[in-house]
């Protein structure tokens, strides 16, 4: 296996790792988090009566990774192109085959985007209202097969898998950012000062999400690039990491808002040094869209420490409990990259 093979596959068992971590804890409040479990340190079932995993087995993924596994399909279907109306017809029908559309399973912007093309709208009208992380959640792919060096195909890439359900700019400023973050990590240096490599990581990254900031329907909305670089200063100035969380939590913030989450998982991504099971158990502890933070976080930093840096029963217990298809997905999106 080669390196890039490695840091491929990293980044998605980082995105399972990262929100089955955070699935317990899913959108309750920091404070909850820390009374109900005091600290997650391991997999974790959804709580009883939780209302969006109860029933969820320890190390079962949610929404955020069959999401990404539905846009790399989607990109094997289009044979390495990242195809807006190929994307639509697979979230459709991924939504229609695990009923993502009953109960509290989906985002809100993915509901009503979901809903209206399955009524017929055009994919580029049904987007232009999203502003939450369902962009940059599933987005990990795109960098996968993305080379930092071109961000604006990159960023073209990126439009065209989030217009159907995140066609505002701030969703494609943060969906660039991710992607841009995981194309750089699959090609970061190896060895050297971990800081710096983080450092060179995002300096692409938040010149990904400039130029994303120019696409989409304008919207009220903060500066993802500034607020990034609040929670970049933020992981480094902080003291222990219970410290960390707690000003991430309230000063960055761990929402479904796209201004919150995006720059939260840079945050975890340079707290962590690019650690993929540092990261799963910071955002798990966060509160807030702990699945979801963890997810993009964890793809990023699987992609830059690569599968080797995943304990093998941890990386076991996400195949028993999910029977995930990376293994497949992996290396035919490493031939896509390699063109």
């Amino acid at each position: 296996m080669t390196d890039i093979d490695d840091r491929i596959l990293g980044s998605f068992y980082g995105v399972a790792l990262g929100d089955a971590m955070g699935m317990p804890g899913e959108l309750w409040p920091r404070a909850r988090v820390l009374a109900h479990f005091g600290r997650i340190d391991r997999f974790l079932p959804g709580p009883d009566g939780h209302f969006v995993v109860d029933g969820y087995r320890a190390g079962q993924i949610t929404d955020d990774t069959q999401q990404t596994i539905m846009l790399a399909g989607a990109i094997v279907d289009a044979d390495g192109a990242v195809d807006a109306e190929v994307v639509s017809r697979h979230l459709v029908a991924w939504a229609d085959r695990v009923g993502a559309s009953e109960g509290n399973f989906l985002g809100p912007s993915s509901a009503r985007a979901i809903q209206a093309l399955r009524d017929g709208a055009s994919p580029w009208e049904t987007g232009k209202t999203g502003e939450t992380n369902g962009a940059a959640m599933r987005i990990a792919p795109v960098g996968l097969i993305s080379s930092p060096e071109n961000l604006p195909a990159l960023v073209d890439r990126v439009e065209a898998a989030s217009l159907m359900s995140h066609h505002t700019d701030v969703a494609i400023s943060g969906a660039s950012l991710i992607a841009a973050a995981v194309a750089a990590s699959v090609e970061a240096e190896a060895t050297g000062d971990v800081d710096d490599r983080v450092d060179a990581v995002l300096a692409v990254a938040l010149e990904a999400a400039v130029l994303g900031a120019q696409r989409g329907e304008r919207v009220v909305a903060a500066s993802i690039p500034a607020r990034a670089r609040m929670a970049q200063d933020l992981a480094r100035s902080a003291g222990d990491d219970e410290q960390f969380l707690q000003q991430l939590y309230d000063v960055i913030g761990a929402s479904v808002s796209t201004v919150d989450s995006v720059p939260a998982a840079v945050g975890l991504f340079v707290r962590a040094q690019g650690d993929p099971v540092r990261s799963a158990l910071l955002a798990a502890n966060l509160g807030g869209d702990t699945d979801t933070i963890g997810a993009i976080s964890g793809g990023i930093c699987g992609a830059f420490s690569g599968y080797a840096a995943i304990p093998a029963d941890l990386a076991a217990t996400l195949d028993e409990v999910n029977d995930l298809p990376f293994r497949d997905l992996a290396p035919a999106l490493a031939g896509f990259r390699r063109r």
